[in-house]
């Protein structure tokens, strides 16, 4: 049964940085491409970064520059560094895997993803 296990959320600082990680257990087979999502409060989820199974990356567009998502090279366990956190930034961050490569959804869509792991909070304030 694969398993997903967010870690490294917290209390940070405006401007600072923070390191998330997603533990992959349980896997079969290669991931087609993993992605970082996250949800605020009363918002609905959004996709912030994905790494496709060659490496190519995608940022959304208010995370650009800022984050920064890896994946060790046995695609155990994906990252997201994200330096010069911002208050908006504050919300619950959401690892996912899609291994079928469901390429009619774009990486943005939820749909793509058929596991998700349970989340990690993160908070930044001054």
């Amino acid at each position: 049964q694969v398993r997903l296990v967010e870690s490294g959320g917290g209390s940070v600082q405006i401007g600072g940085p923070l390191r998330l990680s997603c533990k992959i257990s349980g896997a079969i087979y290669s991931t087609y491409r993993v992605a970082w999502f996250r949800q605020a409060p009363e918002k609905e989820r959004e996709a912030v970064a994905v790494m496709f199974d060659l490496g190519t990356t995608h940022y959304a567009d208010f995370v650009k520059g800022r984050f920064t998502i890896s994946q060790d090279g046995n695609q155990k366990s994906v990252n997201l560094e994200m330096n010069n956190l911002k208050p908006e930034d504050t919300a619950t961050y959401y690892c996912a895997v899609d291994f079928k490569g469901n390429t009619r959804f774009n990486w943005r869509d939820r749909r793509a993803y058929q596991h998700w792991g349970k989340g990690t909070q993160v908070t930044v304030s001054s």
